[in-house]
């Protein structure tokens, strides 16, 4: 009797976004073009980097590694959610809540370190240029890709071991498009104060220190190239200011809903959605497509297309 702990909940209901007919319809149109969207970006930014010599660079490299993280967070939830629109069984089973909580800390945890490891390669290119091409060999690459995983695999694995020993006997409504930790937590048949703990030292800390790192290594960034170049600052501050939106857009949700105190589960689902659907919709077109070189590439990869048809 005593090893008893998920028999009696095999599945939790997902309020989803909104209990209004007239907006789920809206919803599911609106967001199923943003999910599409967000697979066609990003799969053009990995095909066009593949193919094109000239982006064969750490920063793009990087990049890839973002746009394939980007993707599999936005899938990892959202085509349930869209599903959910409009049908009437919004349950998921207690394995899939389980997966669903794993695979978002686990892309959580590796996009927050593969930001890091964006900023340093910017950080060494700006302020060791003559160093840049020994320091960030191909091997660094992979294995500050590699460091950006296993911190997101071990992040996951830290959240996952303590909610699957949870009791869960009775309550199974989650008031959120996907299983959000949380939430679920507090579903528990049993006094889950110190787990809520380990959750925002987990979670939160990880995101704080990697935000921190982020200021003070783009700021660093823009003291350099003021110092160094007279016309140089406006240039950096429009390229650099779009990364620093997308660290707000990623971190800004992420700090709120585990370090601030308080909490409304309207503006958590707003958040959720931010950091889930919106920034991996926003990182191709900040970070790629306002890119001379992601853009001459493109442009170089339709031409050689146009011109292959044309000789047929």
């Amino acid at each position: 009797m005593e090893k008893q702990n998920h028999s009696v909940v095999a599945e939790f209901i997902l309020l989803g976004l909104t209990e209004s007919h007239e907006l789920q319809i809206f919803f599911f149109f609106f967001f199923s073009i943003i999910y599409i969207a967000i697979l066609l970006s990003n799969l053009i930014i990995i095909l066009v980097v593949k193919l094109d010599p000239q982006l064969q660079s750490p920063m793009y490299f990087l990049l890839v590694n973002l746009s394939f993280i980007d993707m599999s967070l936005a899938s990892f939830a959202t085509p349930k959610m869209i599903g959910d629109l409009i049908s009437e069984n919004k349950a998921i089973s207690y394995e899939g809540c389980m997966a669903q909580i794993f695979f978002l800390h686990l892309l959580g945890g590796s996009e927050m370190m593969l930001l890091v490891a964006m900023a340093i390669d910017r950080l060494i290119a700006i302020c060791k240029p003559l160093h840049y091409k020994n320091i960030m060999s191909h091997r660094i690459c992979i294995r500050l890709a590699l460091f950006s995983w296993t911190t997101g695999f071990v992040h996951s694995v830290s959240q996952i071991v303590f909610i699957v020993t949870l009791p869960f006997c009775g309550p199974n409504v989650v008031d959120s498009f996907f299983c959000d930790l949380p939430q679920v937590i507090k579903l528990a048949c049993t006094d889950t104060y110190v787990l809520d703990l380990l959750v925002i030292a987990f979670s939160g800390l990880l995101s704080l220190f990697c935000f921190i790192f982020l200021f003070i290594s783009y700021s660093i960034i823009l003291i350099t190239v003021h110092h160094h170049s007279s016309g140089g600052y406006s240039k950096a501050m429009s390229t650099l200011s779009a990364h620093i939106t997308v660290v707000v857009l990623f971190f800004g949700p992420c700090l709120f809903i585990y370090i601030w105190p308080f909490s409304h589960v309207f503006i958590d689902k707003i958040f959720s959605v931010f950091y889930t659907i919106f920034t991996p919709f926003l990182n191709p077109i900040i970070y790629s497509f306002r890119n001379k070189d992601m853009k001459k590439a493109i442009i170089k990869i339709k031409t050689k297309n146009v011109s292959s048809r044309s000789a047929f």
